[in-house]
């Protein structure tokens, strides 16, 4: 359903990527991020170029990462190992890598329209979001916004929902959050 709605669409959605047991174990697995005060202020650009103002976003992150040996992770993971095996079979992307963190939005935050590709590095080809919200509501805020010459596409970001879209080529933006808005957000690269 991804893939077929983003050939369609160039934006591909699917209401039930993740289960909700996979679901549930993310959410508690960030709550327990948030005890511990591991979540950051998230960065805009890479090493060689930083916005130093952070004006465009104001949501916490932590990446996901196997050595961290959650179970939660690793199983999201793996789904993800899947896609990539799918899209570079079917449709010869000739991904091989990826990156991926949690991003929690509170309420008040926000990511300004912007592109997932950086300026002096290529690698991000396709970007993927994860949803983790339990009984999103519009009056939530929140929603990701995708742009396709100017005309916005309005996504809640609905539990076990997922996005999907070329890193250069899609604007986007996380409009103003009014309840704590949970995600995965992630990139298939060549590296």
């Amino acid at each position: 359903m991804l893939i077929d709605s983003f050939l369609a669409n160039k934006v591909g959605t699917d209401e039930q990527f993740l289960s909700a047991a996979l679901v549930k174990g993310l959410r508690e697995n960030i709550q327990v991020l948030q005890e511990k005060n591991f979540l950051v202020k998230a960065g805009i650009g890479n090493q060689l170029v930083k916005d130093k103002q952070q004006q465009m976003r104001s949501d916490t992150i932590y990446w996901l990462d196997k050595k961290h040996q959650n179970i939660f992770e690793e199983e999201f993971l793996h789904q993800i190992e899947d896609l990539i095996e799918y899209l570079n079979k079917t449709c010869y992307t000739g991904i091989n890598s990826y990156e991926f963190h949690y991003a929690v939005y509170a309420p008040g935050t926000f990511y300004k329209r912007h592109k997932d590709q950086f300026q002096n590095n290529r690698e991000r080809k396709f970007s993927l979001i994860s949803y983790l919200n339990k009984d999103w509501l519009e009056s939530d805020g929140g929603k990701l916004i995708t742009y396709q010459q100017d005309e916005g596409q309005s996504i809640l970001p609905e539990s076990g929902s997922a996005v999907f879209f070329k890193s250069e080529e899609t604007e986007h933006e996380v409009t103003i959050a009014n309840r704590s808005r949970l995600s995965i957000t992630g990139w298939l690269k060549q590296v």
